[in-house]
């Protein structure tokens, strides 16, 4: 069986040294670049399953950049690795086109479970069957393609939010619980991380609302979670 290849791309030789070792004990494959050109290139070249990308790097460009052209023609799941935790700065790591976070300094154990649960929800979506589209108001979600069109505009998004938008969008009209859509999404292991889950759904919103400010499509339910809002007559199409 083909091993997982894990690209680390960070330029800090201690943490990267760290990373290998936890990995390959866990039989994952390691390549590594401490420059942002680098790991473009690697992409390309080595098709890696997954990729720890820091946002802080030698050379010219940063992780954003990185993650912005990888976008251009690779869906790699990408976690990024940063020191910051602020919103803006998680908000801006998703519009790059990064999957999930892991905030430094961090155990083994946590490195482990972000990769694990990133490589499982990245295999669950290349393997779940799709026969119909989702279509709710001007949002269409064509299910067999995992394309989003908005007033038949496509609307480009990261593999996580495409799984956040779709598990809404199958139990529309229905108020799905924080701690269901962050154990559907991302893994029992993220269910108390709501900070995490608030971040996505206000950049999706940003993504698909015609006023992200007032969302018509995703709605809150104050302290118990999140709704997508459809005309009860529109069913799913073949």
């Amino acid at each position: 069986m083909t091993q997982t290849r894990i690209l680390v791309v960070d330029d800090e030789p201690k943490l990267v040294h760290l990373m290998r070792e936890v990995l390959a004990a866990t039989d994952f494959a390691v390549l590594s670049t401490g420059r942002g050109e680098g790991a473009i290139e690697m992409v390309a070249l080595e098709r890696p399953d997954l990729v720890l990308l820091d946002i802080v790097l030698s050379g010219t460009i940063d992780g954003y950049e990185v993650a912005r052209r990888v976008r251009e023609f690779s869906d790699v799941p990408i976690i990024m690795l940063t020191a910051k935790a602020r919103e803006s700065d998680l908000l801006r790591g998703f519009d790059s086109g990064a999957d999930d976070y892991l905030t430094k300094p961090f155990s083994s154990k946590e490195l482990l479970a972000r990769v694990r649960a990133v490589l499982k929800r990245t295999r669950r979506e290349s393997t779940t069957p799709a026969e119909v589209d989702i279509v709710c108001g001007d949002l269409r979600i064509e299910l067999a393609r995992r394309r989003v069109t908005v007033a038949g505009r496509e609307v480009r998004l990261t593999p996580t939010e495409y799984n956040l938008l779709h598990e809404l969008a199958t139990h529309r009209n229905q108020i799905l619980l924080h701690t269901q859509l962050l154990t559907a999404v991302w893994g029992a292991e993220y269910r108390d991380d709501l900070d995490y889950l608030r971040a996505y759904v206000r950049y999706l919103r940003q993504k698909i609302e015609a006023d992200p400010a007032n969302p018509k499509l995703i709605v809150t339910s104050s302290g118990v979670g999140y709704m997508l809002v459809c005309p009860e007559s529109q069913a799913p199409t073949d």
